[in-house]
């Protein structure tokens, strides 16, 4: 990566012109290295205006994440986390699973500003580009082993629930066992990872995306029906404010399913599941579809549907979810 990329990235943000002289002198480089740097951004997928007479800017404003704001929206729990901020990684999730195998410490945190190779439940790529998405993960490791962890995806999406209603986001609901929907398109998606025995200890490493303002190319390339931030909140979201909340609601809604486990979190779960009582299709892995009727969750975070072959269980990890038509 070239080191310059990011550096005038954020010299842009206000999304005002900047001619290539004056970002030159700014950094005390030829006009040639700050073309290479620009090169490199838009290899990465970001968009840039280039103007002659006039310069370059990015097509709106942008602000970076800040973790002084982070941790000020983190309120009493900020010590509870260490943060790790970055420009550009390939995939939060496996940063952190390679620091948990060597050992990082509990509730550290890494976000990054791009992810270029973000992951998805079943082997989906999550699409995000710089601004587009808040991108993070989370290692929280529990003394139980990680058979006792079912139903943790379940509790991490009553955790972004809470953030969303705090943040004056309306109308979201919950999709099993991973999603967070807007009127029935993706706002965001949960990937948990898991390391340790059976037996305990464990560690997860839980990796959330958030999307916060998806244009209209990248809606696009999305292969389900997706909305944004922008396009729901009753005003603008501050993303440093917005991930602060979100871990200071993740702290609280852990510790919870850590002392009493996902039962205690059910009912709350079931109360904004956007498909209770309504007829869904199941995708199995080997191509049959089950129709029914959703029917609930059990306590360790199984779906609960009514089939035509009786009430049937369906664990997290064996089936994708869907709306019956």
């Amino acid at each position: 990566m070239n080191s310059l990329t990011f550096p005038i990235l954020r010299l842009l943000a206000d999304g005002q012109f900047q001619s290539g002289e004056a970002i030159a002198r700014h950094f005390g480089v030829t006009r040639a290295t700050v073309w290479n740097a620009l090169q490199d951004a838009e290899a990465m997928g970001v968009r840039l205006f280039s103007v002659r007479g006039k310069g370059y800017r990015l097509p709106e404003p942008l602000r970076f994440i800040e973790a002084e704001r982070v941790l000020a929206a983190l309120d009493g729990q900020a010590a509870r986390f260490t943060l790790q901020l970055h420009d550009r990684l390939p995939s939060t999730n496996t940063q952190l699973m390679q620091q948990a195998a060597a050992g990082a410490a509990h509730g550290t945190c890494v976000v990054t500003e791009l992810q270029t190779q973000g992951r998805g439940r079943r082997g989906r790529v999550w699409q995000a580009g710089l601004g587009n998405s808040l991108t993070f993960s989370v290692l929280w490791r529990f003394d139980c082993g990680a058979g006792a962890l079912s139903g943790l995806s379940l509790a991490v999406g009553v955790a972004l629930m809470r953030a969303l209603e705090a943040l004056g986001v309306e109308g979201a609901g919950l999709k099993w066992p991973n999603d967070v929907l807007h009127e029935n398109r993706k706002l965001a998606g949960i990937l948990i990872e898991l390391q340790g025995d059976m037996d305990g200890p464990s560690a997860a490493v839980i990796g959330i995306g958030l999307n916060l303002r998806l244009p209209e190319q990248m809606l696009k390339a999305i292969d389900q029906a997706a909305t944004d931030l922008k396009t729901i909140a009753p005003q603008p979201i501050d993303t440093s404010h917005g991930l602060g909340t979100i871990l200071r609601h993740l702290a609280a809604v852990l510790e919870q399913f850590e002392q009493q486990g996902f039962e205690s979190l059910r009912a709350e779960w079931m109360a904004q599941h956007a498909f209770e009582h309504q007829p869904v299709r199941l995708l199995m892995p080997d191509g049959r579809e089950i129709e029914g009727i959703a029917g609930g969750i059990a306590p360790d975070g199984a779906l609960l549907v009514e089939t035509a072959a009786g009430l049937q269980r369906f664990a997290a990890g064996e089936v994708s979810l869907r709306g019956a038509a």
